[in-house]
C-alpha cells in the first residue's frame, strides 16, 4: 500500500498543475514546522485563567506551574534521550496543535521520534500517522496518548500540581507526556504526517538520534522520588563501576518524578584510586558548554563528550555539585556500593578525599555513564536480584557485573556494555512507586511503566534481557498477568530492533510469601517462557534450572541460597553469570 502512495505521489509531482486539478484530487500541503500549525492554547496565566482551552471544556495548564518546573517558553527539554523544544509562547496564545492529519516538518536521522503530548478526551487517544523520508519511502507509526487529568502518574514526563478554570484554579494534577515510535533506521527523515485524532495534542516533536559513537558502560534506573540530606550546598562524590571502556565519556542526569528543577553547578569524572580519592586530578566536564547546568522537572541532561580514557572493569568517581538546597531527589535506592557527600562547598575537583565526610549507599540523580566507541550495549530489566540485593558490598558481583567480565574475557560475540536496570521489589505489570511525589517506597514503577526509559532510550541497546515476576506472583498476580506483561514487554523491544532474551523465575520456597500456590504461578509463567513457539522471543535463560535445589526444585539449592530463600548469594549470582550462553547475546 505504501509503495503504491509512493508511486502516486512522485507521480502527481510530474503532473501539471491543471491534470491535479482535472483529477479532482487534492495536492498534499507542503509541510510546516509545527509551531506554524498551533490551533489550540493549553497554556493560561494564573491572573487570567480563562485565557486558555485546552480541552473544549475550559481547563487549562498554569503558566506559572509550568515555569515552577522549569519547563519556560523555548526551552528545550531532554526526556528520553529526545531534545523536545517546549513551544516559544506566551499564555493565552496558541501553543499546540490538534492532530488531524497535518504535514509537519522534521528532519534527521535517529532511531525513533519523540512527541511531547497529552490526550483530552478522557481516556487514552490514538492515531495512526505517517513518515516521509528524504529517499522517497515512507512508514506508519500509531502514536497513544494519555489523558491531561486522569492518565498514569507513573508514565508521565511532567505532573503540574494546578489545572486552570474560568471559575479558578484547582488542586489537581496535569500532565504531559513523552511518547516515542520507531522509525525505519538508516533513513533521512523529511516530515511526519500527523494522526487524525482531534483529542490528541501536540506540543513538540523530534528525532531522536541513535547516538553513534557511543556505548553505555554503567546505568542504573531511577527506583523513586525520596527525601534526602536535605543538602545544602552539597556535593555528591559517587562511585560506579565500568562494564565497557573507551577513550571518551559522558555522564547522564536525570531528575526523573520531580517536580521542580535542580541545578548542577560542576561535575567532574575521575578513576577512584581508594574510597573518595581519585587517581590523579578529577577532570571538569561541561554541559552545553557551560560548566554548570539546570535540569527541569522530568527532563535529563548529558554532559558534553570529553576525552578520557575510560578503563573497563573500573570504579569511576563522578562528582557534582548542587548550590542549591536539595530535600528529594530520584534515587537508585540499592547501590550496594558506598559513595560520599561533602561538607559545604563545590568540591568536584577536588585530589583529596577530606571534604567528603558522609557516605551515603544510593546514587541520586545519576543514571549512566556512557564511552566512546564500542559495539553497543545489552539491557538487564530486573528486581532486586539483579540490583544485587545480599551481594557483597563494594565488590561489584552483580550477577550482570561477573556478565561483563565474562563478555571481556572472549572474542566469539561483540564486547557489549552491561547495563544493570534492575530495581528491588520492582515488578512487571503494577507500580510499586507510584511515579510522583517524595515517597518512601522505592520500588520502582512497574517494568511496563519504565521500559521506554530503562530500555528503549538506552545508549545503543542491541539487546534486553529480562529477569523479573517473582515479586508479582508473590503479591498476588497470576501467571496470565504476568505472562501478558512479558509478552508485551517483548513485542515493543522487538518493535524497536532489539532482541529479547527472558529469563525463568527462580524458586523461592522458605520465604514467608512464597507459599505453594504462588510457586504453582510461578512454574506456569515459566512453562511460557520455556514453550518457545507462539512467545515471540529470542531466547531463553533458564535461571530457576540453575539455582533450583534437584532434590526440591520449589526451592533455592542451598549452596546458592543467601540465606533469606529468595535471593541467591555471591555463589548463586555468579552461577547465574556462568549459566548465559553468550551467542544469545
Amino acid at each position: 500500500m505504501w509503495g503504491t502512495a509512493v508511486a502516486l505521489a512522485l507521480l502527481s509531482a510530474t503532473v501539471p498543475a491543471a491534470a491535479a486539478s482535472h483529477s479532482g484530487e487534492r495536492p498534499r500541503p507542503l509541510p510546516q514546522p509545527l509551531e506554524r500549525l498551533f490551533d489550540n492554547t493549553a497554556v493560561s496565566d494564573d491572573a487570567r485563567p480563562a485565557g486558555a482551552d485546552f480541552d473544549g471544556s475550559g481547563g487549562s495548564l498554569s503558566a506559572q506551574d509550568l515555569s515552577a518546573a522549569g519547563w519556560t517558553p523555548g526551552r528545550s527539554p531532554t526526556v528520553q534521550g529526545a531534545r523536545l523544544a517546549w513551544p516559544r509562547r506566551a499564555p493565552g496564545k496558541p501553543d499546540n496543535v490538534r492532530a488531524d492529519g497535518q504535514s509537519v516538518r522534521v528532519s534527521g536521522h535517529g532511531d525513533a521520534l519523540a512527541f511531547l503530548v497529552a490526550g483530552t478526551g478522557g481516556g487514552e487517544e490514538s492515531g495512526t500517522g505517517g513518515v516521509r523520508y528524504r529517499d522517497g519511502s515512507r512508514s506508519s507509526y500509531r502514536l497513544t496518548a494519555s489523558d491531561w487529568r486522569g492518565g498514569p502518574l507513573a508514565t508521565k514526563a511532567v505532573a503540574l500540581p494546578h489545572v486552570n478554570t474560568p471559575g479558578g484554579q484547582l488542586t489537581e494534577k496535569a500532565r504531559l507526556y513523552v511518547v516515542t515510535v520507531p522509525l525505519a533506521r538508516g533513513r533521512a527523515v523529511d516530515s511526519v504526517e500527523l494522526p487524525r485524532n482531534g483529542d490528541l495534542h501536540v506540543f513538540a516533536l523530534s528525532v531522536r538520534s541513535e547516538n553513534p559513537g557511543w556505548t553505555g558502560s554503567w546505568a542504573a534506573s531511577a527506583s523513586g522520588y525520596a527525601a534526602v540530606g536535605p543538602w545544602m550546598d552539597r556535593t555528591l562524590r559517587l562511585v560506579v563501576h565500568t562494564s565497557a571502556g573507551g577513550p571518551r565519556v559522558r555522564i547522564r542526569l536525570d531528575n526523573t518524578f520531580a517536580a521542580t528543577p535542580v541545578r548542577i553547578g560542576s561535575a567532574t569524572v575521575a578513576v577512584q584510586a581508594s574510597g573518595a580519592s581519585p587517581r590523579g586530578a578529577p577532570v571538569p566536564l561541561s554541559f552545553r558548554g557551560s560548566e554548570d547546568t539546570e535540569i527541569p522537572a522530568g527532563a535529563q541532561a548529558f554532559s558534553d563528550p570529553l576525552g578520557f580514557d575510560v578503563p573497563a572493569d573500573s570504579n569511576l568517581l563522578v562528582s557534582f555539585h548542587l548550590p542549591g538546597t536539595v530535600t528529594a531527589a530520584p534515587v537508585h535506592s540499592l547501590a550496594v556500593q558506598q559513595s560520599y557527600v561533602s561538607e559545604p562547598g563545590d568540591h568536584a575537583a577536588d585530589a583529596a578525599p577530606d571534604a567528603y565526610t558522609s557516605t551515603i549507599l544510593n546514587w541520586p540523580l545519576l543514571t549512566g555513564v556512557d564511552v566512546g566507541e564500542g559495539p553497543g550495549s545489552v539491557v538487564v530489566l530486573g528486581d532486586s536480584i539483579t540490583d544485587g540485593e545480599k551481594s557483597t558490598r563494594d565488590a561489584n558481583r552483580r550477577w550482570p557485573d561477573l556478565l561483563a567480565a565474562r563478555l571481556r574475557k572472549q572474542d566469539v560475540v561483540p564486547r557489549y556494555g552491561v547495563l544493570n536496570h534492575g530495581i528491588s521489589a520492582n515488578r512487571v505489570v503494577t507500580d510499586r512507586y507510584p511515579g510522583d511525589g517524595v515517597s518512601t517506597d522505592t520500588g520502582g514503577v512497574s517494568a511496563l511503566h519504565r521500559l521506554d526509559r530503562d530500555v528503549l532510550a538506552q545508549t545503543s541497546a542491541r539487546t534486553v534481557v529480562v529477569f523479573q515476576g517473582v515479586n508479582d506472583v508473590r503479591w498476588g498476580a497470576s501467571a496470565e498477568q504476568v505472562v501478558d506483561g512479558l509478552r508485551e514487554v517483548s513485542d515493543r523491544a522487538r518493535d524497536r530492533g532489539l532482541r529479547v532474551l527472558v529469563a525463568t523465575i527462580a524458586p523461592c520456597e522458605g520465604e514467608a510469601r512464597c507459599t505453594a500456590s504462588v510457586d504453582a504461578q510461578r512454574a506456569a509463567v515459566n512453562r511460557w517462557i520455556r514453550s518457545g513457539s507462539g512467545t515471540g522471543l529470542d531466547g531463553v535463560l533458564d535461571f530457576d534450572a540453575v539455582l533450583r535445589d534437584p532434590g526440591h526444585p520449589a526451592r533455592i539449592l542451598p549452596a546458592y541460597d543467601s540465606g533469606d530463600h529468595l535471593h541467591p548469594g555471591d555463589a548463586g549470582l555468579a552461577a547465574l553469570a556462568e549459566s548465559v550462553d553468550l551467542g544469545l547475546l
